[in-house]
């Protein structure tokens, strides 16, 4: 039986940060006097053939799934390459949001990614599985490899996490603090950096990362053509551009190679990101990685 509500105060929270309204900060410049900073956030991910999880693209079959993982290969073999070339024609910084099993079936495309200069983020050893139900020392220990694998292979420690499916344990901002991460792209909840809190007291910087720019929720999910998707990218550009005025702000792009690397949804994506381009080239705006956004945050703070 329903004996009454469950709460009659405060919810539970989780202590990370306090609330407070976006209209209500201190005001601050990104580099080169920018109210707007843009970011790509390119994931790069390899998924376990015939087990674990992974994005379906179509209609799910008993594993193994060769439809599914075929479609989701195409971004690793092809998509990414295009997609690289293109940010490259544009002269475009991104985060290589990376998973570290990707050393093992495609060096070749994080040399890629390491040779333009990306920023390496970490992203678990493989999307197929998520962290947020391990033990902690499971947890820690995937951080830890993760970190130090990507060091090894590519020269650069990364500084910034992004979970396999978002997924986080109570714990996991405390083990990123304490592993060596700087910021984490977990959280949605804001259009600026925002300092969590840690058991360490050391402090770790949440950094806007999209899932309504994001290609995945959006095309996949939501089922939306590829050209209106990249209108809609074009029409959150124009007002947050618009809003920083007041606000200094973060935009992230989430984009995934097995998706807008197929040919007709690049050519949408072309048009967006020439458009950011031209921004960026008129100084409207500072495009970077988080990386950097979190760096130049540590100076403020």
């Amino acid at each position: 039986m329903n004996e009454g509500p469950q709460w009659t105060g405060p919810l539970p929270g989780h202590d990370r940060f306090d609330y407070q309204p976006i209209t209500r900060r201190p005001d601050w410049r990104w580099p080169y006097g920018s109210r707007l900073a843009v970011y790509l956030g390119f994931n790069l991910e390899h998924f376990a053939f015939g087990d674990g999880l992974g994005a379906a693209l179509g209609p799910p079959s008993p594993q193994p799934d060769v439809l599914n993982y075929s479609w989701r290969e195409y971004g690793n073999r092809v998509g990414a390459w295009r997609c690289l070339e293109l940010f490259g024609q544009l002269g475009l910084p991104a985060a290589a949001i990376l998973n570290t099993a990707l050393y093992d079936h495609s060096p070749e495309l994080v040399a890629a990614c390491v040779a333009r200069g990306d920023e390496l983020v970490g992203h678990g050893h493989t999307n197929a599985e998520r962290q947020g139900g391990w033990s902690e020392p499971a947890e820690r220990g995937l951080l830890a490899s993760c970190a130090g694998r990507i060091a090894r292979e590519s020269g650069q420690a990364p500084t910034g996490w992004l979970s396999p499916w978002i997924s986080e344990s109570a714990v996991t901002p405390d083990l990123l603090a304490e592993t060596g991460y700087r910021y984490t792209l977990n959280w949605c909840h804001d259009d600026q950096p925002v300092a969590m809190r840690t058991r360490s007291g050391q402090r770790l910087w949440s950094v806007p990362y999209p899932q309504e720019l994001n290609d995945i929720p959006m095309i996949m999910a939501r089922q939306m053509d590829a050209r209106d998707f990249f209108d809609l990218v074009l029409d959150n550009f124009d007002e947050m551009l618009a809003q920083s005025a007041a606000t200094p702000l973060v935009m992230g792009l989430a984009l995934h190679p097995y998706i807008v690397g197929q040919p007709y949804r690049l050519r949408h994506l072309r048009r967006a990101l020439q458009r950011l381009a031209q921004a960026r080239d008129s100084g409207a705006i500072w495009f970077t990685t988080p990386g950097a956004i979190a760096r130049h945050m540590d100076t403020l703070a």
